[in-house]
């Protein structure tokens, strides 16, 4: 067994050193396509070609190389072609470049497609406002302070005019940022729209994010508007009011900064004796504000004179 292994080992380096010598040997190979150096505000008339195939006759080590080796994408350089003239890819010029990721002695047999369309048409274009679409979600100790910024504020948008003439923003693509510790800079893209470009396509959210502490106050129930004979009371008369705050602003939120405050007029035909109640006043510095109870009960009493 040993000796026919070692026979058939000697065997396929016997052939491949013909191999190698053997002449006019031909292969067929696909070579990806690179397009390069285009022009933002354009859009290429046809669809262009991702890899071209190619057949070619060389020395049978060459055709060996081209087996084994990773081949380079052809880079086809689209302002330079068509400064120079070229809509249409091909003869020539087109050999040429193929030839440029092949070794010297390589002959082309043949390749597909024939030619390739260069021609564009020129698109309009519009400014857009980034506008995020996603969840932020942040630690338990941390909040995020304000709006989400984008660097750029603003991307370019290309299309036909019909197209621009829908679109108010570019969203981005539906993105979830989890558990955010701290003010952070994450790239986001451009939620793609057929028959638009954007330039850029892709942008960094900035996330201010600050760690943040809860605090509560009992704040009193004041009515308003009520007549001149009468009085109401309240059960309770003064209501909890809980709140996330900065550490930063922690110290300069006082009570007086909150109020409850309720209409005569909007409640004392509440046949149930009971009024939802909500904060008429709160500073802008606090987050999430919550009253407990969330109503309460209401007695009118005539006033002595």
């Amino acid at each position: 067994m040993l000796f026919f292994l070692l026979f058939m080992v000697l065997a396929f380096i016997f052939w491949l050193m013909l191999f190698f010598q053997k002449e006019n040997v031909e292969g067929t190979y696909r070579i990806p396509l690179k397009y390069t150096n285009v022009p933002e505000d354009v859009v290429f008339d046809n669809e262009l070609p991702e890899f071209i195939e190619v057949t070619v006759a060389d020395k049978g080590s060459e055709i060996f190389k081209l087996d084994v080796i990773r081949r380079d994408s052809l880079e086809i350089d689209v302002v330079t072609l068509t400064e120079g003239g070229t809509t249409v890819l091909q003869g020539d010029q087109y050999r040429q470049l193929i030839l440029s990721r092949l070794s010297p002695s390589c002959a082309i047999r043949g390749y597909y497609p024939m030619n390739i369309s260069l021609a564009t048409s020129k698109l309009k274009s519009k400014q857009l406002m980034v506008v995020f679409d996603g969840e932020i979600t942040t630690s338990r100790a941390n909040l995020v302070v304000d709006s989400v910024l984008f660097i750029p504020e603003t991307v370019t948008a290309y299309g036909s005019g019909e197209s621009l003439s829908q679109l108010e923003n570019a969203v981005t693509e539906y993105t979830i940022f989890k558990n955010l510790k701290s003010t952070s800079q994450l790239p986001v893209r451009i939620n793609p729209v057929e028959g638009v470009k954007f330039s850029p396509d892709q942008v960094e959210a900035y996330i201010p994010i600050e760690e943040y502490t809860e605090r509560s106050f009992e704040v009193p129930i004041v009515a308003t508007h009520l007549p001149k004979d009468l009085d109401v009371k309240f059960f309770p008369s003064r209501v909890s009011v809980t709140f996330s705050v900065t550490l930063e602003e922690y110290k300069k939120i006082d009570p007086e900064d909150f109020e409850v405050t309720l209409d005569y007029r909007k409640f004392h035909d509440n046949e149930d004796g009971r009024v939802e109640i909500a904060l008429t006043k709160s500073p802008s510095t606090v987050v999430n504000p919550r009253l407990s109870p969330t109503s309460v009960e209401f007695l009118f009493e005539s006033k002595t004179p």
